[in-house]
């Protein structure tokens, strides 16, 4: 009886772990692997995100993130990084010239 008990018991391990895995892929951020999801984050990213900026991040994406990889990588930025990846850094205020 022990037996069956211990397999019920492995089962419900089993089964929360799964459960956490997926919730987290549910809850994270969208990734997609292509150009078209790395632009869509930039442009939620940036604010005002004219047409302008989605033209510009199409044209350079392909020669930019030119794999899946550094796709992935791209869509997984937080926002500020993401912005500043594509834009470029701004000039500090304060940066001696």
């Amino acid at each position: 009886m022990s037996n069956g008990r211990d397999l019920g018991l492995a089962f419900l391990v089993a089964a929360g772990v799964t459960g956490c895995i997926v919730q987290h892929v549910v809850d994270g951020p969208r990734v997609t692997g292509t150009c078209d999801g790395a632009c869509d984050h930039y442009i939620e990213c940036k604010p005002g995100h004219a047409a302008a900026d989605r033209a510009r991040c199409r044209a350079e994406c392909p020669d930019v993130l030119g794999d899946r990889d550094a796709l992935i990588s791209y869509e997984l930025l937080d926002c500020d990084k993401a912005v500043s990846f594509v834009d470029g850094e701004a000039p500090k205020a304060t940066a001696r010239q």
